[in-house]
């Protein structure tokens, strides 16, 4: 059993729900775990294996959606239907509060609290980016006038806090996309809370008792922002953090302003500061080093695009080796889902590309570490994810091309020492990247990949993922799909790059048949591969640090042999 994770029940915190799993698959058991105890509660709350979402409503109940039975999940395999669960009584007697349909994601609870009170609400997801949002009280359901394409950060002094991935035209005015928007639960009305500019992105927001937080990116540059509400206006004061590197909202609570936040770059470990209510700093305590930075160098690049588009990205290397010129590079990239790519220090996740892991195992032999902010993150708020999606994915490519030309042309490295390195969608990235340009990579690490764009509805987590990428049951986007993917596209008798595939035989999210297949075609067709599978480890790959730090070492041999050898 792998412990996934935990939810508390504020404002004291004593009680909480453990998530385990078995060998780190999305499907969990959730058991009620008493902390002044230090010991799972007796006759507590406690729920089947099943891809499962809950939330505290009181004490003693919970909002729930799990597997019900026969019928009650969707077709991407999650819950359909979310109910009230009373303590001391069976979980099969819970009273329905919302069914969605068999075509939607999900239906998931959420509840927020303010200083005054509670607020619980559903969510019906009726693809993976658009969600219905109603307001659950004393007399049923209310839908929120919220656009699809919106997400609650949280409520403050009963204003519903909401980023904005559409426009959203509402009561005569019209609200921009990437915006954060406050809407009052009691009368509906709606304001602006803030507004980014073209460079900037709101990526994540917490709240407090009287103040709004956001992690805002400029530039890809990480920053917080502190916005309070006057007289019917909402003030954002920077505040006075480090920079150069990556900065997260730690803690807040909606019963002070104060605030703890973390700062990390590719060469400084975790740092931890304390923000009071004054927007005073301090420095709380840090993480130790794991690796010698002093002679490392972080550099922010930009490129342009097949279509123009300006690409960031991030270098890391020792200096004297970026002085030097043409060296082992690998360069990383993912992509999709609105997901950023940070220069960071290091994760519980410990990817290859963490500063930490790639100064250690990589930059401090002589390679060069590229961090590629493509299409399809957030970089640039929701427009850089939609620029890419559906029949837009080889823009996603080309961008990641662009910067691997960028590369070669600024002599860093040459086609012969460059590797690429994704995940997931990013293993879909890798596939793309074998095929279309093999003359420019020497070697790819392909981790849990998506590779039969054909099937990938059909397995698993797949049809969630049709607002990503397309349904292949449509005729055009079929077509469109059967153009790039990379199972349907390996042709005979080619230079390939050299191959690493992993993934895992309990990952129950992208099926570990995308890798199977794809390795057992390359060897049919004569290639050489290496070909990793973990029997446990869920999507991420790995179930504890053993087996993550023999992947990691692994991949990184991988590129030493290829590379560097």
């Amino acid at each position: 059993w792998i412990f996934e994770g935990y939810q508390c029940l504020g404002p004291d915190y004593d009680r909480c729900l453990l998530s385990l799993s078995r060998g780190g698959k999305d499907a969990d058991v959730k058991r009620e775990f008493s902390i002044a105890d230090k010991a799972f509660v007796k006759g507590g709350f406690e729920t089947p294996e099943a891809k499962s979402s809950m939330e505290w409503l009181d004490q003693d109940t919970l909002l729930i959606g799990t597997d019900w039975g026969t019928g009650s999940m969707t077709d991407s395999g999650y819950p359909r239907v979310v109910k009230r669960w009373q303590r001391g009584t069976p979980l099969a007697s819970a009273i329905t509060v919302l069914a969605g349909e068999v075509e939607d994601v999900r239906v998931f609870p959420q509840v927020e609290k303010d200083a005054q009170q509670a607020w619980p609400m559903v969510q019906r997801s009726v693809s993976f980016f658009e969600f219905e949002k109603y307001l659950l009280g004393d007399d049923g359901l209310k839908k929120l006038p919220l656009p699809l394409q919106s997400w609650i950060e949280g409520v403050l002094d009963g204003w519903a806090i909401v980023t904005l991935s559409e426009d959203w035209r509402y009561q005569g005015a019209t609200y921009p996309q990437g915006a954060m928007v406050a809407l009052n639960l009691h009368t509906m009305d709606a304001e602006i809370v803030f507004s980014p500019s073209a460079t900037q992105a709101v990526e994540s927001v917490a709240l407090g008792k009287s103040s709004v937080y956001v992690e805002l990116l400029d530039d890809v540059q990480s920053g917080v922002l502190r916005l309070q509400r006057h007289a019917g206006n909402w003030r954002a004061t920077p505040l006075p953090l480090p920079t150069n590197g990556v900065v997260s909202i730690s803690a807040a609570n909606s019963r002070g302003n104060d605030l703890l936040v973390s700062y990390e770059s590719m060469t400084s470990p975790d740092t931890l500061y304390y923000v009071d209510d004054n927007n005073a700093v301090s420095k709380v305590m840090a993480l130790p080093t794991m690796f010698d930075a002093s002679d490392v160098v972080v550099e922010q690049r930009f490129t342009t695009s097949k279509d123009g588009t300006r690409v960031p990205y991030f270098v890391m290397a020792r200096k004297d080796v970026l002085e030097k010129g043409n060296a082992p590079t690998i360069q990383y990239g993912y992509g999709g889902f609105k997901i950023p790519i940070l220069p960071i220090y290091f994760s519980e996740s410990a990817r290859p590309q963490h500063g930490a892991l790639a100064g250690k195992l990589w930059v401090s032999r002589g390679g060069v570490m590229v961090l590629t902010n493509m299409r399809g993150g957030s970089e640039y708020g929701p427009a850089w994810h939609e620029a890419v999606l559906k029949q837009n994915r080889h823009k996603a490519f080309e961008d990641f091309f662009a910067v691997g030309e960028a590369l070669v042309a600024d002599g860093v490295t040459t086609p012969d020492k460059l590797g690429a390195i994704g995940r997931s969608n990013g293993g879909l990235l890798m596939g793309a990247v074998m095929l279309q340009r093999p003359n420019l990579y020497a070697a790819i690490d392909c981790g849990v990949p998506l590779l039969d764009m054909l099937r990938y509805h059909k397995l698993l987590a797949g049809a969630s993922w049709v607002g990503e990428y397309g349904d292949p049951e449509i005729a055009d986007e079929r077509e469109y799909l059967a153009s790039y993917s990379p199972y349907q596209n390996l042709q005979r008798d080619m230079d390939y790059p050299a191959m690493f595939f992993y993934t895992s035989t309990k990952d129950d999210r992208v099926h570990p048949g995308h890798a199977r297949k794809m390795a057992a075609k390359m060897d049919e067709f004569g290639y050489p591969f290496l070909y990793y599978e973990n029997i446990e480890g869920g999507h991420g790959g790995t179930a504890n640090q053993p087996q993550l730090a023999r992947r990691t070492a692994l991949e990184f041999v991988f590129f030493v042999r290829e590379l560097m050898d």
